[in-house]
């Protein structure tokens, strides 16, 4: 059970920085850079964080839910779930925030595809460092 809390708590708070971030540079908010344009940034942040997890929970709590069906297949190791999870979270924020906006391309692909993938591989490592643990079989 803790491995979905992590997920939920992790998710939307990476991902929606990260997606703040991808939207800013495909906007091209970061040509002229200064630290009130840094301090704006986290201002807009901050005020969108509840928005964040509004709608990031619940693919969050998906995410949490193959990783969790993963953690139980003993035939994958830590390494190779966290690559999986990765993975399937990048084909899917790709999938739903890829086609947003007038730009197309290798960088907003790049950009929106990492929205998805930082959080969960984030998320997948805490929860097999401070999340549930296997309890051996036992026959009765």
């Amino acid at each position: 059970m803790k491995r979905y809390l992590i997920f939920a708590i992790i998710g939307p708070f990476v991902g929606g920085l990260l997606m703040l971030f991808a939207a800013t540079v495909a906007s091209g908010y970061w040509t002229d850079t200064n630290w009130s344009e840094i301090g704006k940034f986290l201002g807009a942040f901050f005020k969108t964080l509840q928005y964040s997890y509004l709608f990031g929970i619940v693919p969050a709590l998906m995410i949490a839910a193959i990783d969790d069906i993963l953690w139980h297949v003993r035939r994958i190791g830590f390494g190779l779930r966290i690559l999986i999870v990765g993975a399937i979270g990048f084909t899917a924020s790709e999938l739903l925030y890829g086609s947003r906006g007038p730009d197309t391309g290798a960088l907003q692909f790049l950009l929106y595809g990492l929205v998805g993938m930082i959080p969960s591989m984030i998320s997948s490592w805490l929860a097999q460092k401070y999340g549930d643990t296997l309890e051996p079989v036992r026959s009765t």
